[in-house]
């Protein structure tokens, strides 16, 4: 029998959950300046709210194969920054995230951003 076989056998297989991926992506993204969160999906806002915990997944949809990924982030941007600049370091950012913990091949990155949000009128005074 091969030696390379034989070591595979024994080892047994490691299979990532896309849970696992989508902790991983959605931290990464939030990690990124002019980022303001994440937008939760119905489904995802529902269990928020019943759960009483805080997603780290939220506004994350992650598609997992053999070897590699696809990733959807849902976002949500600050008023004043350059979506596509933030959009691109988010790509960047996850992408380098999950290849390193997981190993995994992130063949897609897709930014959706959902939202931006506007300075409150306290920030505003405190800027005067």
């Amino acid at each position: 029998m091969n030696e390379d076989m034989k070591n595979e056998i024994e080892m047994g297989i490691v299979k990532i959950s896309d849970e696992v991926v989508e902790v991983i992506a959605g931290l990464a993204a939030s990690e990124i300046d002019g980022i303001e969160g994440m937008s939760a999906t119905l489904v995802g806002g529902i269990t928020q709210m019943l759960s009483g915990k805080k997603n780290a997944s939220k506004g994350v949809k992650v598609s997992v194969g053999e070897e590699s990924a696809t990733i959807d982030l849902y976002v949500v941007v600050r008023y004043g920054v350059k979506i596509h600049e933030v959009a691109q370091k988010v790509q960047q950012n996850v992408k380098k995230s999950v290849e390193s913990m997981t190993g995994l091949n992130v063949s897609m990155v897709n930014v959706y951003i959902q939202d931006v949000v506007l300075p409150k009128a306290n920030d505003s005074n405190k800027e005067e």
